[in-house]
C-alpha cells in the first residue's frame, strides 16, 4: 500500500474561527499558544465526519477498542507494553489529569517540586489545591539546559510531588532515560511522588528518542502517574481527551475518584473517536509532520545565524517550539529584569505575538517562546517580524 503524501505549506485561514491563537491578538501574526496551523491528519477528519454523520451525540462510554488502540500505540511506537483499560483512566485533557493527580495526592501546604522553566499551566494547578511551588531551575548552558542535580536532591527532601515535563515545556529538552533513571532514584529515596506529563511525547527529533516515564524499573514507577494525550502531535488540543496511566490499582482508583470530584471524568464523543483514528492510522502523517518541523527548525537557525546573529534559539530536541535566547536585546544599562515583558510588548508593537518567557517562571527571563507548526512561508514572516523588532528594540 502506498503511503499518502500530505502538504503542511497548506493552512487553512483561522482568523475569525473564534482561535484563541489568531483571534485574540487580531492584525498580529500569532506564534505563541501551542497549537498547530495545520489541519488535522484526514484519517481523523474522516472518522470525525463519520461519527458526525450518526447525528446523535449522547454520553459516551468508553469502548475496549479504545484502550486496544492506546495499548497498541504505545508498544509499538515508544516499546511501552501493557498499556489497557486495568491501567488507564480516560479524562478530558491532561491539565485535567495532573491536576487530579495533585488533588489525589496531597494535602493543602504541600510543595510541588518543578523544574522551571515550566509550562505555565502548573502554576495554578499547583495553588489551586493550597500546595506549594518549589522551584528547581534548570541549568543554562551554550549547548542547552540540564538538570541541577544537587538542587534537585536538596528539594527533593522538601517535596511530596515532582511535576515533571517529559519532554520538557517549553525549553524543549528529550529527557534521556539516564536522566530519568537519576531524576527516579532520587524521588524514590526521599518518598516523591512523580506525575509525569508527557503530551508533548511524539514530538521528538532524530537522536532524541522519549523514554516513557513508566517504562523505568517497577520501583519507579509505582510511585507515579503519567499523564497521555495525541491531542498535542495530532493538533487536536480542542477536542480534549487524555489518560492517567498508574501501575498501582489503588493509585489509579485516587485518580479516578479525583476526577470524579473534579468532575471531569467524562469524555465527549469527537474525543473517543479522534484518540482512535490518531492512534490506529495517524503514524504516515505524524511521521512526515515531524520532519517538516524539523525542516522549519533548520530554518530558525539558519535565519538567527544570518540575519540576527546575537540572538540564539535552544538547541530543539522535542516539541515545536523554540526557545529564544533575547538577552542580547538588551541596552547599555538596562536591567535584565523585566526584559521578557518589555521586549515581548515591543514584538506585538511591530505584529509578532510570541509568548513571553517569564510566564514559565522566574527562570524564563530575557527568554521568548516561538511556535514553529506552521507553513514555512509564515514561518519566515514571522522571524523577519522578529527581526525588525531585534533591530528597532529600544528600552
Amino acid at each position: 500500500m502506498n503511503t499518502p503524501v500530505y502538504n503542511f505549506d497548506l493552512a487553512p485561514d483561522r482568523q475569525g474561527t473564534e482561535s484563541v491563537k489568531w483571534d485574540l491578538f487580531p492584525g498580529k501574526l500569532p506564534m505563541w499558544v501551542a497549537d498547530m496551523d495545520f489541519q488535522a491528519a484526514p484519517e481523523i477528519l474522516e472518522a470525525l465526519q463519520k461519527r458526525l454523520n450518526h447525528g446523535v451525540f449522547g454520553y459516551e462510554l468508553v469502548p475496549d477498542t479504545y484502550f486496544e488502540a492506546t495499548g497498541r500505540w504505545f508498544a509499538q511506537r515508544h516499546g511501552w507494553e501493557g498499556i489497557g483499560r486495568d491501567n488507564i483512566v480516560p479524562t478530558t485533557g491532561v491539565i485535567a489529569a495532573y491536576s487530579a493527580a495533585i488533588k489525589a495526592m496531597t494535602e493543602p501546604g504541600d510543595q510541588v517540586l518543578v523544574m522551571t522553566p515550566c509550562y505555565n499551566a502548573f502554576f495554578p494547578a499547583i495553588r489551586n489545591y493550597k500546595c506549594l511551588q518549589l522551584d528547581c531551575p534548570l541549568i543554562y548552558h551554550a549547548d542547552g539546559y540540564t538538570i541541577d542535580w544537587e538542587d534537585l536532591e536538596a528539594k527533593a527532601a522538601e517535596a511530596r510531588i515532582l511535576l515533571l515535563c517529559n519532554p520538557h515545556n517549553p525549553v524543549g529538552r528529550v529527557w534521556t532515560r539516564e536522566e530519568l533513571l537519576q531524576v527516579a532514584d532520587i524521588c524514590y529515596r526521599h518518598g516523591v511522588f512523580v506525575i509525569s506529563d508527557e503530551i508533548h511525547c511524539e514530538l521528538t527529533y532524530k537522536g532524541h528518542d522519549y523514554t516513557p516515564w513508566a517504562t523505568l524499573p517497577a520501583q519507579y514507577v509505582a510511585n507515579s502517574v503519567s499523564c497521555i494525550s495525541p491531542t498535542k502531535a495530532f493538533n487536536i488540543a480542542g477536542i480534549q481527551i487524555a489518560n492517567i496511566f498508574a501501575a498501582d490499582p489503588d493509585i489509579l482508583a485516587k485518580m479516578a475518584r479525583a476526577l470524579k470530584e473534579n468532575e471531569c471524568s467524562d469524555v465527549n464523543v469527537f474525543g473517543v473517536t479522534a484518540l482512535q483514528a490518531a492512534y490506529n492510522a495517524g503514524s504516515p502523517w505524524l511521521d512526515q509532520l515531524r520532519e517538516y518541523l524539523w525542516h522549519n527548525a533548520l530554518t530558525v537557525y539558519g535565519f538567527l545565524d544570518d540575519a540576527i546573529p546575537l540572538m540564539s534559539a535552544v538547541p530543539l530536541e522535542g516539541t515545536y517550539l523554540m526557545w529564544l535566547d533575547c538577552r542580547a536585546a538588551l541596552g547599555p544599562g538596562e536591567p535584565l529584569e523585566g526584559l521578557s515583558e518589555r521586549f515581548a510588548r515591543h514584538l506585538r508593537d511591530c505584529g509578532l505575538v510570541l509568548s513571553t518567557g517569564t510566564i514559565y517562571g522566574a527562570a524564563g527571563e530575557g527568554f521568548e517562546r516561538l511556535n514553529i507548526a506552521c507553513p514555512r512561508t509564515r514561518l519566515l514572516e514571522g522571524l523577519e517580524l522578529l527581526k525588525t523588532a531585534f533591530e528597532s528594540y529600544r528600552p
